[in-house]
């Protein structure tokens, strides 16, 4: 890894399109065409559900292992099953037998169907046999009516083992996610929003049949319109207003509006207010998900630390890549900097993230907590703050930053502008100082950039994935000016084949196969730039750690001007100012005082160029 010269100068994933390489664009050495991309994307989700079957696999026999710890200790048998499968639901059946008893004679929680029984039955024979014999027992992957079972066998003292069969309903849920996240199929396939596919520059209806034709493409709300009035309406106006598109009624989040009507499509809409003194009126845009060995440093160092996580040094070559061992040794993270993740929500109960958690809001069903039903979000909450050197699961980034979990998007990884735009504003309310948004579109929809100034304004650090379809169209909110926009590097410190990339990319970070947390007390390996934004995430929140007087502005300046150049030489479309680099950011950091005034001023020109590409036209922020 070059340790050498530093430059000092939405699902959701915005995989809001076909992940595919556009036609003859030039990616380093070679071309490849959108059959070989959409080849490769193939390989790199087998390649997550190989790893999570790993993960899988390796965090059974650690629980295993405890429970036959805590057996030893209480000799209650029975309870420690049972905690055990109520800790890992999909642990379907256990069995504690001793050297001389069968199976059917040892100590039994939960039960299988006749057809999962027959299937694996003599598979927990032999699990049974090789643990009496004192080795721990793997199976093969077991498949019975759609599902995927694994056989697992652990010793005891004296001959008895522990044998169970686990459902790895993990497995089919990260290929379905990876396949929508990574673009493998087209959006929508839940068929739970009516909407519209357009060309998000044009409008111009666009037919997707096929991942390629998903690229640049945004989907909207049929009959609804997202309306910003130069002058308040008054009660009467909004009355008229219902009653001639026949709505129901509005919602208003700040200045804007939403409405909905029962005969008009948005087209029409849009049409209709024209007559109105409007700022603008635009579609419903919906946002979604933008979702190997360790690779050791070249350079030991005795100050770099190396937590106890039991799967930390076998799956998250992430980590030590972009110096976080030895950045630790600088700043573990403060209570004090809250981390607001604006996604699918968090499994809240997760024992890897349950302590790390603080009061979020669920902004798709107000009544219910924000719980994730995807798994998105519960994999970017551990990238950033799972608990570290806990000899659990994985490690987070920071030790100490507490997650705000802010559930924006559905069961389907979609969710509408106004509700991203309501989750930003919230959790800049209730004192996120860094925000991340693993989500996007190809839509410049300006309701939510009106969310995004007034975080801005608010002093808020937001960082967003760039998007999954390999393609040099901006993506927003990435591409907002306000934002910190996150290309994906691999293991070798290559783009990732499906990165985003244009020259709004402010920075790179690792994307490929990362094994973070996921729900029901689960870990999985997801791959996009929904997974290197919250790198950058955690990156920022640590800087305001250490120096909490730095402006947001500051602290993005500071990732910049510390990043390992990568690709050209100098600030590049690929991996804009390069890979981010955790120990030589927060040595900056606490060096600065208030500002970064001494730095040399590339950075800026570097910005402006990219405001002027993209307009920086500054509205008033909506009020809460």
């Amino acid at each position: 890894m070059n340790k050498g010269k530093y430059i000092v100068s939405f699902a959701l994933l915005l995989a809001g399109g076909a992940l595919l390489f556009p036609r003859g664009e030039q990616i380093g050495p070679e071309t490849v065409s959108p059959a070989s991309e959409i080849s490769m994307k193939q390989q790199l989700l087998d390649r997550d559900v190989s790893l999570t079957d790993e993960l899988c696999r390796n965090q059974c026999s650690i629980s295993f292992q405890n429970t036959l710890g805590h057996i030893r200790q209480s000799a209650d048998v029975s309870s420690a099953l049972k905690q055990l499968q109520q800790l890992h639901p999909h642990m379907q059946l256990l069995i504690y037998s001793w050297k001389d008893q069968t199976l059917d004679q040892g100590v039994k929680t939960g039960e299988l169907d006749s057809a999962v029984s027959g299937q694996t039955r003599e598979l927990m024979e032999q699990a049974k046999q090789s643990a009496q014999n004192g080795k721990p027992f793997k199976s093969q992957s077991v498949h019975v009516n759609d599902h995927t079972y694994l056989v697992l066998g652990e010793p005891s003292e004296g001959g008895a083992s522990l044998v169970g069969v686990v459902q790895q309903t993990i497995l089919k849920e990260v290929s379905e996610h990876q396949k929508k996240n990574l673009r493998i199929v087209p959006y929508p396939s839940d068929n739970r929003y009516k909407v519209e596919s357009v060309d998000s520059r044009t409008l111009q209806d666009v037919k997707v049949d096929h991942p390629e034709d998903n690229e640049g493409t945004s989907h909207y709300h049929t009959n609804q319109v997202v309306v910003r009035f130069k002058q308040e309406p008054t009660q009467a106006e909004l009355a008229q207003i219902q009653a001639e598109i026949g709505a129901g009624g509005h919602r208003k989040l700040g200045y804007t509006y939403v409405f909905e009507s029962a005969h008009m499509e948005a087209k029409q809409l849009m049409a209709y207010f024209e007559k109105w003194d409007v700022a603008y009126v635009e579609p419903h845009f919906l946002y979604m998900t933008n979702d190997v060995p360790r690779m050791d440093s070249e350079t030991p160092a005795s100050d770099a630390i190396v937590p106890n996580d039991v799967l930390y040094q076998r799956y998250q070559w992430n980590l030590p890549m972009i110096e976080t061992e030895k950045g630790w040794s600088v700043n573990k993270g403060s209570k004090d900097v809250v981390v607001a993740i604006v996604d699918t929500g968090v499994d809240l109960n997760h024992p890897d993230l349950q302590a790390q958690l603080v009061s979020g809001i669920n902004v798709v069903d107000p009544k219910s907590p924000p719980l994730d039903d995807v798994g998105h979000g519960t994999h970017v909450a551990g990238v950033i703050s799972a608990l570290v050197n806990n000899s659990l699961g994985i490690a987070g980034m920071t030790w100490n930053n507490p997650i705000m979990p802010v559930k924006v998007l559905d069961q389907t990884g979609a969710g509408s502008t106004y509700s991203v735009a309501q989750g930003i504003i919230w959790a800049t309310d209730h004192g996120a100082k860094v925000i991340n948004m693993s989500l996007g579109n190809y839509a410049e929809a300006q309701f939510l950039h009106d969310a995004i100034r007034y975080a801005y304004d608010h002093d808020v650090v937001l960082i967003a994935a760039s998007g999954n379809d390999n393609t040099d169209r901006p993506g927003y909110p990435a591409a907002y000016p306000e934002v910190f926009a996150v290309a994906a590097t691999d293991a070798k410190n290559n783009k990732a084949s499906f990165s985003n990339y244009g020259d709004y990319i402010d920075a790179a970070a690792p994307g490929v196969n990362i094994a973070s947390t996921y729900p029901h007390n689960q870990y999985a390996a997801l791959s996009g730039t929904s997974m290197a934004s919250p790198h950058v995430t955690a990156l920022a929140a640590l800087i305001r750690s250490v120096n909490p007087a730095l402006k947001n502005t500051e602290v993005m300046d500071l990732i910049r001007q510390t990043a390992q150049d990568l690709g050209p030489q100098g600030k590049d479309k690929y991996f804009g100012f390069g890979l981010i680099d955790v120990v030589q950011a927060l040595n900056s950091a606490g060096q600065s005082q208030n500002s970064l005034t001494n730095w040399p001023q590339t950075t800026e020109r570097e910005l402006d160029a990219i405001r002027e590409k993209f307009g920086n036209e500054q509205q008033t922020a909506p009020t809460p």
